[in-house]
């Protein structure tokens, strides 16, 4: 896997952050991509809704995209978050397969993050995600150094638990009425996985 940091300049990107996997790769996401990125929300909005809190006005709109897109590079440049567009290695500007986001990251004492993730449709079943999640905790762990990863997932959303479990991650609770989610409060089993290397001192180098 291989990474570099974000910087830009006001309309000018100088460096995209970006993270590698063996068959993906994951750009932090701008204006320009605005395109791309509401094609892939509107083609899955059916698909999504049953996992998804409901959409800010204007979600399904290249208009949205476009202005979240300079938001998640302001968040991104701050250390706020970090979101990503997965696309495979080999079609750097091909068909979004899905979105995966780093947010609410604290430092201090903490140095966590939340999880989330969206995967196209039409891309179930080949390992995309699972992929994904393991290349974004392994980028999160060793370049900005944080110590716990946190996700959620419904019960009955059980490839979300698969994917989670595949990555290392480990259930800790049970919330009631968590989120709301597909007109609803639903209840969502807690996830989070630790730096691997916390076990193993020695395997940071410090």
């Amino acid at each position: 896997m291989t990474a570099a940091r974000a910087a830009y300049s006001p309309g000018v990107i100088a460096q995209r952050l970006e993270i590698t996997s063996a068959r993906l790769r994951m750009v932090l996401y701008g204006p320009e991509q605005a395109w791309s990125l509401c094609d892939h929300v509107v083609r899955n909005d059916v698909h999504l809704a049953r996992w998804s809190p409901p959409h800010p006005e204007g979600y399904l709109t290249e208009a949205y995209w476009e202005a979240r897109g300079k938001r998640n590079l302001d968040d991104a440049e701050a250390g706020r978050a970090f979101r990503f567009a997965i696309r495979w290695r080999d079609e750097p500007h091909g068909p979004v397969l899905g979105l995966l986001s780093l947010t609410d990251v604290a430092r201090g004492a903490q140095q966590w993050a939340n999880l989330g993730y969206g995967l196209d449709e039409r891309e179930q079943g080949k390992g995309i995600m699972t992929e994904a999640v393991r290349a974004a905790c392994a980028w999160a762990f060793t370049e900005q150094r944080l110590h716990r990863i946190s996700a959620s997932y419904m019960p009955g959303n059980e490839r979300s638990g698969r994917v989670l479990r595949r990555a290392g991650f480990a259930v800790y609770g049970y919330a009631r009425d968590y989120l709301f989610i597909n007109g609803a409060w639903r209840d969502h089993l807690l996830a989070a996985l630790v730096d691997p290397r916390e076990l193993d001192p020695g395997a940071r180098g410090v």
